[in-house]
């Protein structure tokens, strides 16, 4: 996937994305919001070899004025359905309105070039931010799983999941 509006940019990652995704990954200020307030205590070799993989998971760098700002993945759970996963992780680009841009370009790709009929997602209950943006797209809540992990802290952590279809989609593009 290489797709532009704008100034925003939605590329595929490459093994030279390594080094970043590592930096962002590894930083538990970045990675809290998902319950790793340590980070991911990964690797640039490991993330090469996630990367390099052929699998159903597709991770994707985000870039704003040609500067990677984060990153998002879809994973094919069919060949109708697919779950998306987003981070803004340059913390001077969030709180600006660009969530639901980037989630707009995104899902439209995902919709109308990969011809998926739902997008799935889930986030923590605790994250209102990341939910009244995917409420403003359309997502709809299907279903609550309280305390259905542990995080590093050993803390219960409650998911909310939500699903998209073509119909019910609101693009901000």
């Amino acid at each position: 996937m290489n797709v532009k509006n704008g100034l925003i940019t939605i590329r595929d990652a490459t093994i030279n994305d390594a080094r970043l995704l590592c930096l962002w990954w590894n930083n538990g200020k970045v990675m809290e919001h998902a319950g790793f307030p340590y980070g991911l205590e990964t690797t640039e070799e490991k993330i090469k070899g996630k990367l390099e993989k052929k699998d159903n998971n597709f991770r994707h760098i985000i870039e704003y004025k040609k500067n990677p700002i984060g990153e998002m993945n879809y994973i094919v759970l069919d060949d109708n359905v697919c779950d998306i996963g987003i981070k803004i992780c340059e913390f001077s680009m969030q709180n600006k309105g660009l969530g639901k841009k980037i989630l707009s370009l995104f899902i439209s790709t995902l919709f109308n070039e990969l011809k998926f009929k739902k997008v799935i997602l889930s986030t923590d209950l605790r994250n209102l931010r990341a939910q009244h943006v995917y409420e403003r797209l359309g997502f709809k809540k299907v279903k609550i799983f309280y305390d259905s992990w542990t995080d590093q802290l050993g803390k219960s952590r409650t998911s909310v999941c939500y699903e998209l279809v073509k119909k019910d989609f609101i693009s901000f593009l």
